[in-house]
């Protein structure tokens, strides 16, 4: 999953009509404002301590940072920019997205001389995991990936290596064919970001398809031109995600004393910031556009569209206020 998403992303723009699919920021500017606006006014009211960083993870085109840091600005904040991107086709669009931008490889390598106002929009849903799935003789087996047949380039084997330690002891006694998923690596970069966060201050807001754990599914899947495609064919054309699981990350944050908020429905978290009253400012700006604007908040919050699907995480230093959006 690594390996292709690695190539996937460094060789193409995935997302719009003319991709392969479309996240929030792209629906509409809304999006990006709120989040924006939401950070802004944990820093005010932290009391405006130091001069904030904003820092993306996985910022797409850049058009959520775009967004964000218009509406942050406009509220008195002008945090200087850090995107963590590798690939070098979305660096270029993010580059004219928010010009000033500095950007990072990885999360290590980001400044420590300030609190950091962290966004991360559909980022862990597309770090690699790795699933344990149970086989006919009662133990748990690594899921691994072998050769496929007839045209399909991979296919899923069930190992020889027991991981049955790895199973939370509640979930070990399903049914064969079980599934059971870790993100390890999502793990390990939010333990990352939280010692940040303890040490420098700052609040993040993770926002992502998912679940609470511990749970049992296979969730991986695939995206190709707008449709689900098969995550073991055409590896590194197609785009690979899989689930959230929000306690886990939740669980990892609080090793290092943070303050955990929601997580609830994007849906609920954008109404709540204020999502209904600046879509009608928007349609009473331009008229026109009216339709528009009420079809993309419907899309970005109506429970049958993201508003369920989608959902959000605030993770704050122990000593910053709780976000706006979650109650």
């Amino acid at each position: 999953m690594a390996q292709a998403n690695s190539h996937y992303y460094a060789t193409r723009n995935p997302l719009g009509a003319d991709g392969d699919f479309i996240t929030a920021p792209e629906i509409s500017q809304m999006f990006g404002e709120l989040i924006g606006l939401c950070l802004a006014d944990i820093w005010h009211r932290i009391g405006r301590v130091g001069a904030p960083y904003y820092v993306e993870l996985g910022p797409g085109r850049g058009t959520l940072a775009k967004d964000a840091l218009r509406a942050m600005e406009q509220a008195r904040v002008a945090p200087r920019a850090h995107l963590v991107e590798t690939s070098p086709v979305l660096r270029a669009h993010q580059s004219v997205a928010v010009a000033h931008a500095k950007f990072h490889d990885d999360v290590e390598s980001l400044p420590g001389d300030a609190p950091l106002l962290i966004v991360a929009n559909e980022f862990f849903d597309a770090l690699p995991i790795a699933q344990a799935v149970k086989a006919a003789d009662g133990s748990w087996r690594e899921l691994m990936v072998g050769l496929g047949v007839e045209g399909r380039a991979l296919a899923p084997v069930i190992g020889e290596r027991r991981v049955d330690a790895r199973v939370p002891e509640a979930l070990r006694d399903a049914a064969e064919g079980a599934v059971h998923e870790i993100c390890p690596v999502g793990a390990t970069i939010m333990l990352t970001l939280a010692r940040r966060i303890a040490r420098q201050g700052g609040a993040m807001i993770v926002i992502d398809y998912g679940y609470e754990g511990p749970a049992l599914g296979d969730t991986l899947q695939a995206v190709r031109a707008h449709k689900y495609a098969d995550p073991y064919a055409d590896p590194g054309e197609n785009d690979l995600t899989a689930h959230v699981d929000f306690t886990l990350l939740g669980n990892a944050a609080r090793q290092e004393g943070l303050r955990m908020s929601g997580p609830v429905g994007q849906g609920d978290f954008l109404e709540r910031l204020g999502l209904r009253a600046r879509a009608r400012t928007l349609a009473q700006a331009a008229p026109e556009r009216g339709v528009e604007v009420e079809a993309a908040r419907r899309r970005l919050a109506a429970p049958e569209q993201m508003g369920r699907l989608f959902r959000v995480l605030g993770v704050t230093h122990p000593d910053w206020p709780m976000p706006e959006g979650f109650a």
